[in-house]
C-alpha cells in the first residue's frame, strides 16, 4: 500500500515534494509503534526501512536517517522555511507500547527542541505536521509539546495535523495568562470517507518565499465529494469534487492568525446560526441528524481551545454550564478514530 501510494503520488505531482507524516494506520497490528530501543522482529524498522526507501525521493539524506531511527524528520522547504514532520504515534493514547515510556520515549520531543533552537539561531520560520493532534496525545506528552510551542512562538509559523476524520483545529494560549493565542494547529478533514462523512481535502494559503516572510498561513479552502450525489450517477461518471467553503470568507475572519481563530470560538459562543455553520464544516456538509446544541456545543467549543489534554483551565474562559469531567466525556464520544 505505501509503495502504492507513493507511487501514485509520484506519477500525478511530478518533479514536486512531498512531505509524509506516519500516520497511526501504517503499523500492523494498528496503533503499535515500538519504540526505537526495542530491537529484533518486535521494532518498526520494517515500516520506517520501507518509508526510506519509498520516499528517497522527496527527502534529503539527513531526513531519511531519522526518519529510519524513529519515523520522524526535518527538512528545509526552501530558504527561510524548514518542515518537521512528527511521528505522533509516539503520543498516542492507543500504542500500549508507551505503558513502558510515555513521557518521550523516542527522544523525539528533545530532538524537536533542537531543530527548532537551531532554527531560531538561523532565523528559519517552521511548519510542524504530524497525523495525531496534539490534544488527542497523552497527558504527559501533550503538556510537554504544549510548552515546546509557546517557548517558540516566534519561530513555528504553522502547523498542520490530521487523524480525527473532521474539519476543526486546537487553539495554544501563552502558558503564564492562557489567554493570549500564541499558534494554532490545523486539523484537516480526511480523504478517506467515513461513517456519515463525505471525502474532503484542503488547500491552504501561505506567506510566500521572501525576505521577511512570515509564512504563516493566510487562509484555507476545503473541498469535498458528496457521496449521496455521487452514489446517485450513472455507472461510469467520473466523481465531482466541489469547493464547500474558503475559512475567512465563511468566517468574516479580517485574517487566519491564531487571534482570529480565538475570536471565533469566541463568537460562536453567542452567535448560533454561525455556530450551526461551523458544525455543518466540521462534518463536511454533511452533519448528523441529531442537533448540536448544549452539551455538545459546549464539549466542541473547549476543544477548540484546548491545545492540550485534559486541561479544564483551557475551558474555564467559556463559562461553561458543565463540569470539565462531563465535557471530556462528551469530547470523548465525538471522537471517531
Amino acid at each position: 500500500a505505501l509503495r502504492t501510494v507513493t507511487a501514485l503520488l509520484r506519477t500525478r505531482l511530478g518533479p514536486l515534494r512531498v512531505f509524509p507524516a506516519v500516520g497511526n494506520h501504517e503499523a500492523t497490528p494498528v496503533n503499535a509503534f515500538p519504540p526505537p530501543y526495542v530491537r529484533g522482529n518486535r521494532s518498526a524498522a520494517w515500516l520506517y526501512d520501507a518509508m526510506a526507501e519509498a520516499w528517497q525521493h522527496w527527502l534529503p539524506p539527513a531526513a531519511l536517517h531519522t526518519l529510519r531511527a524513529g519515523g520522524f524528520y526535518t527538512a528545509q522547504v526552501w530558504p527561510g522555511l524548514r518542515l518537521v514532520s512528527l511521528n505522533m504515534n509516539f503520543c498516542s493514547q492507543a500504542n500500549f507500547w508507551l505503558l513502558i515510556n510515555a513521557t518521550d520515549p523516542a527522544g523525539q520531543l528533545q530532538w524537536l527542541m533542537g531543530v527548532l533552537a537551531d532554527a531560531e539561531r538561523d532565523g528559519e520560520k517552521v511548519h510542524i505536521i504530524g497525523h495525531i493532534p496534539p490534544a488527542h496525545c497523552l497527558r504527559s506528552w501533550s503538556w510537554n509539546y504544549y510548552r515546546i510551542v509557546s517557548r517558540f512562538e516566534g519561530t513555528i509559523a504553522a502547523q498542520f495535523f490530521g487523524h480525527t476524520h473532521l474539519d476543526e483545529f486546537e487553539l495554544f494560549y501563552d502558558e503564564e495568562t492562557l489567554s493570549r493565542p500564541v499558534s494554532i494547529a490545523f486539523v484537516a478533514p480526511s480523504v478517506t470517507t467515513y461513517i456519515n462523512l463525505n471525502p474532503g481535502y484542503r488547500v491552504y494559503e501561505v506567506a510566500g518565499s521572501y525576505p521577511g516572510s512570515s509564512h504563516a498561513v493566510l487562509d484555507h479552502e476545503t473541498f469535498i465529494l458528496n457521496l449521496t450525489e455521487a452514489n446517485a450517477a450513472p455507472p461510469g461518471t467520473n466523481p465531482r469534487w466541489r469547493r464547500l467553503y474558503g475559512a475567512r470568507e465563511a468566517y468574516g475572519l479580517p485574517a487566519a492568525f491564531p487571534a482570529d481563530w480565538d475570536h471565533l470560538v469566541r463568537r460562536m459562543q453567542d452567535d448560533e446560526p454561525l455556530f450551526q455553520l461551523f458544525w455543518f464544516h466540521l462534518h463536511k456538509g454533511h452533519p448528523p441528524r441529531e442537533p448540536c446544541s448544549g452539551p455538545c456545543k459546549a464539549a466542541l467549543l473547549c476543544a477548540l481551545r484546548s491545545g492540550r489534554a485534559a486541561d479544564p483551565a483551557l475551558c474555564r474562559p467559556l463559562r461553561p454550564a458543565l463540569p470539565f469531567p462531563r465535557i471530556q466525556e462528551l469530547w470523548q464520544q465525538r471522537r471517531l478514530c
